[in-house]
């Protein structure tokens, strides 16, 4: 599978596969504790590298299949430690072309905007390239920092979704943040 590349001002956003697994399980590695409280309960599989394989070969054949896109972030001057995450879920083109989105950002990366950066950049790739007319991220209101980055992204406040996810075992409510292709 070729990989899709995207560049920003300080970063490079790169399509993950079964070839990045350890890149990837060491970003997750990292920050567990970190991504905890925005995290589902995971099983204790769920933290090992071959997990982690099997589910990037997962989506790699997603991904050949359109149905999501997940990318690597990593800054320009260090292309092989992932700082970050920005992935689109349930891609759906038709009448819909619509997609969920998600990011993950490095704790020891955070307040620097790369974060922002990113999500503008893969945004637009998604709107561009895959033509997609909407985007939506789904945010609990105690996760300031990711509200924010949405807000900066262009993202809109669309309302409370009440008890939307079961994130640690609760079901937890979340704003529902949606960003328009301004061309369609």
């Amino acid at each position: 599978m070729d990989k899709i590349k995207l560049y920003s001002e300080r970063l490079v956003l790169q399509s993950l596969d079964s070839g990045d697994t350890e890149q990837f399980y060491e970003f997750l590695m990292r920050n567990r504790e970190y991504f905890k409280p925005w995290s589902p309960a995971y099983e204790e599989n769920y933290f090992s590298i071959m997990y982690h394989k099997a589910w990037l070969e997962s989506i790699e054949r997603e991904t050949l299949e359109g149905r999501i896109i997940k990318f690597g972030v990593y800054l320009k001057n260090d292309q092989v430690r992932i700082i970050g995450t920005v992935s689109f879920s349930n891609i759906l083109l038709g009448v819909f072309q619509s997609c969920f989105m998600g990011y993950r950002f490095d704790e020891k990366e955070t307040k620097k905007g790369y974060a922002t950066e990113a999500v503008i950049k893969a945004t637009d790739y998604m709107f561009n390239v895959v033509k997609l007319h909407r985007i939506e991220a789904n945010i609990m209101p105690a996760n300031t920092a990711s509200v924010g980055v949405a807000e900066r992204a262009g993202f809109t406040n669309e309302g409370l979704a009440r008890k939307y996810l079961k994130v640690n075992g609760k079901w937890e409510d979340h704003y529902h943040f949606v960003l328009l292709n301004k061309d369609t």
